[in-house]
């Protein structure tokens, strides 16, 4: 997958679920995705190359890091909670996907209940099947 395709999925998928917003806290070029105020994942470019930082929990984040040359551990991010992932053949849109899924339902679990626009522990908006929420 190349770096425009990277950013395309990862943002479309991230504006597809409930209660999402798109900032620009860091200044233009580096775009951020918040749940209810939360960041859950932030496209940018590192040395030219599009990337995609993305909330991981961290077994799962080192599992990816090992199994892919490109995931890294998250750039400018807290590197046990964050995993990047860079442009390559060893990324595709199912595996974004799925990625962006994850990071918003591990966003959205740390919620207090009553400000979660899903309840992922019961399906209904979260993980990559049964989401809600509409696309852009």
């Amino acid at each position: 997958m190349d770096g425009e395709a990277l950013h395309e999925v990862a943002v479309r998928t991230a504006m597809a679920l409930p209660a999402v917003a798109e900032t620009q806290p860091f200044g233009e070029g580096a775009f951020v995705y918040k749940v209810v105020g939360k960041m859950f994942v932030m496209t940018s470019e590192l040395r030219g190359v599009s990337i995609v930082n993305l909330k991981c929990a961290p077994p799962h984040g080192a599992a990816l890091v090992r199994e892919h040359a490109e995931i890294t551990p998250g750039w400018h991010m807290n590197k046990q909670h964050w995993i990047t992932l860079s442009p390559g053949d060893g990324i595709d849109a199912t595996l974004v996907e799925d990625l962006v899924g994850n990071a918003y339902d591990l966003v959205v679990a740390g919620l207090p209940r009553a400000k979660r626009p899903i309840d992922p522990s019961r399906g209904t908006g979260g993980g990559a099947a049964g989401r809600t929420g509409s696309a852009p």
